[in-house]
């Protein structure tokens, strides 16, 4: 199915006609189903260590991203995102060589097996922003959002096949060949990045590199201070983990509801990785009739009817519909979201932004999946199944006042303020710097402008300010005096020639439309004694 657009046709798969794009795909690809056959692995050699034992896996694997989700994505703004890449799928490359000779020559003890796992749980980590991140870079601003969709199938079709193929690995050749394989894995990956040369922005002469504790303080004051991001982001944490009760609940479901073996719970993951496909398939179209907001009620309204079907309709063959549908719904959820966050962000601060929405994503999914278990281990499997699809329906009705709107900032970099006139040429370490800039507004205009400077102080805050503040004279009713004051002069620069928008040149403009005469600017630094 198609979608036109102003430009071209753009379909479910369009993304993949990139080269790149096509190619890191099917790397990912086999990289993930490498994953979950190296979780099967683990997660076998820990079944007759006892269930607390075994739970760890999942928390080693886990646990890296919700600490080092935002430091990944601060590192992933400041450091050419390839050679990021590269590093960190080399490095776990490595780990998985090591689990591989230490499984082989039969000295993978539980405890070391953990650490592993955990060092490729940071891996994973540090992966997630920079991968992300680089999307926007492989595909037209148009593909975006089928591309995103690409990305989650991939995720789930993986998460089918995977641990299907672990299981087989074990049961006929024994787990180290698990870890053998998930060791491969990463070739294809690191071969395609090795090759790609991507075209490099020139730094601005003088630039200076953000340091990495200033640079996470401008990552989260622009996610603050940018109320589309916070709602995309409130919007996932109202999804994630209501769905999460699938991801934690299927295997009790399928053994203890539906009496199911291994193979019959390895057709419900398939059931969830087709419906993926065949929701990435439909996406663009739905997507376009329906807009973002409607797209994830629909979804949540959907997945929830899965989960009360699951629930309560003990039928292998209702479930297994039942989770067809939930794979389609969760791939319009997650693809919209992830799409809507990124056609939003400008470059310099994509990967820390991006940060936030895994971390959200990551802490939902523990969070729900702990809930959930709890729920059903004390009330029952379908209550908490019943539970988790109440929560989703709150989350569908969000978009009344959690709206994502169609209209899309425009996230480019506008290079459009005039440079300062200066006598004293400031360091770039040189700082707070406070910048005054003074207003001539008639009465008639005054409450518009009012309106306009609430909304250009987020602008200035997003792109660094750390105080704000709107003066009105006392000896003359129309004039205005807005300050600010930004970290250093370097900071200050990356405002005027890196981080404002078209976005915020559109706000600025409006409140110029509201003025009499040109603002004037001036600049000060603190002087140090």
């Amino acid at each position: 199915m198609v979608l036109m657009t102003s430009n071209d046709a753009v379909s479910a798969w369009s993304p993949l006609r990139q080269s790149v794009f096509r190619a890191l795909w099917l790397a990912q690809f086999a990289s993930n189903v490498g994953s979950w056959m190296q979780t099967v692995g683990a997660q076998w050699l820990l079944v007759a260590k006892g269930a607390a034992l075994l739970s760890l896996v999942q928390v080693a694997a886990g646990l890296p991203v919700l600490v080092l989700a935002l430091p990944a994505g601060v590192l992933a703004d400041l450091v050419d995102r390839r050679r990021l890449l590269l590093a960190v799928q080399g490095g776990m490359a490595a780990v998985a060589v090591v689990l591989t000779v230490l499984a082989f020559g039969g000295h993978l003890g539980p405890w070391t097996l953990l650490a592993l796992t955990f060092l490729l749980g940071c891996g994973q980590a540090l992966n997630g922003p920079a991968w992300q991140a680089l999307q926007p870079t492989l595909v037209p601003r148009e593909q975006l959002r089928p591309a995103s969709a690409l990305g989650a199938v991939n995720q789930n079709v993986a998460r089918a096949i995977g641990p299907a193929l672990g299981g087989l690995l074990v049961a006929s050749t024994g787990v180290g060949w698990t870890f053998a394989l998930n060791a491969v894995s990463f070739a294809g990956i690191l071969v395609v990045l090795a090759r790609w040369r991507p075209q490099e922005r020139a730094p601005r002469p003088g630039q200076e590199r953000e340091q990495a504790l200033a640079a996470m303080r401008a990552g989260t004051r622009y996610v603050r201070y940018s109320p589309r991001v916070r709602r995309i982001l409130l919007r996932s944490a109202l999804f994630v983990p209501g769905a999460a009760a699938l991801w934690a609940l299927i295997p009790l479901t399928a053994q203890a509801t539906l009496h199911l073996g291994s193979a019959g719970y390895g057709l419900l993951l398939g059931a969830v990785g087709i419906g993926a496909v065949a929701g990435a398939w439909v996406l663009p179209r739905v997507a376009d009739r329906l807009g973002p907001d409607r797209t994830i009620a629909l979804s949540g309204l959907t997945f929830a009817a899965a989960l009360v079907a699951v629930a309560y309709v003990p039928v292998a063959a209702v479930s297994f519909v039942a989770l067809l549908v939930a794979g389609v719904a969760w791939i319009w959820a997650l693809s919209t979201l992830n799409a809507a966050l990124q056609l939003g962000l400008p470059s310099w601060v994509r990967a820390r932004a991006v940060a936030f929405y895994l971390l959200v994503f990551q802490g939902g999914m523990a969070i729900g999946a702990f809930v959930w278990g709890q729920v059903a281990q004390w009330a029952g499997l379908a209550p908490a199944l019943a539970a988790a699809a109440a929560s989703l329906l709150i989350g569908a009705v969000s978009a009344h006042w959690l709206p994502l709107r169609d209209r899309l900032p425009d996230p480019g970099v506008s290079d459009a303020w005039p440079e300062p006139r200066l006598v004293v040429e400031p360091a770039p370490t040189d700082g707070p710097v406070l910048v005054t800039v003074r207003y001539l507004v008639s009465e008639t205009d005054a409450a518009a402008f009012h309106q306009i400077m609430a909304r250009l102080e987020r602008s200035r805050r997003r792109t660094g300010a750390t105080t704000w503040g709107l003066y009105r004279d006392s000896e003359f009713s129309d004039r205005y005096i807005e300050t600010f004051t930004v970290a250093s002069w370097s900071e200050h620069m990356a405002q005027h020639h890196e981080r404002l928008t078209g976005g915020d040149r559109a706000v600025d403009a409006e409140v110029r439309a509201v003025t009499q005469e040109e603002p004037t600017v001036a600049h000060a630094f603190m002087q140090r004694l």
